[in-house]
């Protein structure tokens, strides 16, 4: 069960990394996001 929910957690995070990269940065600023700030949004996704 938990290697399961770490997989799922792993590929959430990864996707969500994925899908904000590709945005531009005024995107990202509409959406009150930094670039830099991707991988704390996408471990947030996954922690709550």
């Amino acid at each position: 069960m938990k290697i399961t929910r770490s997989f799922n957690n792993w590929r959430k995070y990864r996707q969500t990394i994925t899908e904000l990269g590709r945005m531009t940065d005024r995107e990202l600023t509409d959406l009150g996001i930094g670039r830099s700030d991707i991988r704390r949004v996408a471990r947030d996704a996954i922690a709550g």
